[in-house]
């Protein structure tokens, strides 16, 4: 067996930084899901696995809570693990530390993550997979000290504020809008002198529903504290009357 954490070294590339040269919020979350599927496919229940029998992963939740972010050329390691797993869900952690500096961590990561079929996009019994050997790698004694994921509450007061169409940058690996790109673009609803006076203490993400390419997707934003946002993300195809809710947010800033 292999450990039950993962420790995957990434670089903090100067083009995937923002003006103040940290690494942007979007592509620390792809690290982290690399991390996941790095993670799940060396034990045996990853990508390489799961999509010959026409399964997946899909992300359900993910929180990110950061103290600092890694500079431009800086080596950092993502480490993860399975925190819990039941039927339908599995709960998976994260940590970001310095490459070099195990004392340096720069924050921390919670997620959920559900197995679906890939044909008819119905969950599936992730025991079932080689008779539950994810079990085997489940650690519980690592701390992953952030807040617990808990549910985006807004009130029906929040106003639309953006308006997007959907392209073919926005589609991965399993036909539908990438999870990261969601967060992108929330983090594109607040201007620039936003980011030069405060950062992101912490991204909470909630997904609803799946898009796809052509939708129109409309963001909804709402101040719900000092700087805290909630954002309601819905989807307009091409064939439904009504808007659908596809994802909910949270973000909160604090002083530079």
């Amino acid at each position: 067996m292999l450990s039950k954490v993962g420790r995957y070294e990434f670089l903090s590339e100067p083009f995937h930084c923002d003006f103040s040269k940290r690494l942007f919020m979007g592509h620390l979350g792809n690290h982290m899901l690399n991390a996941a599927d790095f993670h799940s496919t060396h034990r045996g229940f990853g990508m390489t696995y799961l999509n010959p029998i026409h399964k997946t992963w899909v992300l359900s939740r993910l929180a990110i809570e950061m103290e600092e972010m890694p500079q431009e050329y800086a080596k950092f390691c993502v480490e993860t693990w399975v925190e819990s797993a039941m039927k339908y869900f599995t709960n998976r952690n994260f940590r970001v530390v310095d490459a070099e500096n195990e004392d340096h961590v720069y924050g921390y990561g919670r997620s959920i993550w559900a197995m679906i079929d890939t044909e008819t996009r119905q969950p599936q019994n992730i025991m079932e997979i080689r008779n539950g050997e994810i079990n085997e790698y489940i650690e519980t004694e690592k701390p992953c000290p952030i807040g617990k994921l808990s549910r985006v509450q807004m009130s029906n007061d929040a106003s639309l504020v953006a308006t997007i169409d959907t392209h073919y940058s926005d589609v991965d690996v399993n036909g539908h809008i990438n999870s990261v790109k969601y967060i992108e673009h929330v983090l594109d609803l607040f201007d620039i002198e936003k980011y030069r006076s405060c950062r992101i203490k912490r991204f909470d993400i909630a997904y609803v529903a799946e898009s796809h390419f052509g939708d129109k997707l409309n963001f909804y934003r709402e101040e719900t504290g000092d700087n805290e946002y909630c954002i309601r993300i819905t989807r307009k195809s091409p064939d439904e009357a009504e808007e659908v809710e596809v994802c909910r947010s949270k973000v909160k800033f604090v002083k530079e």
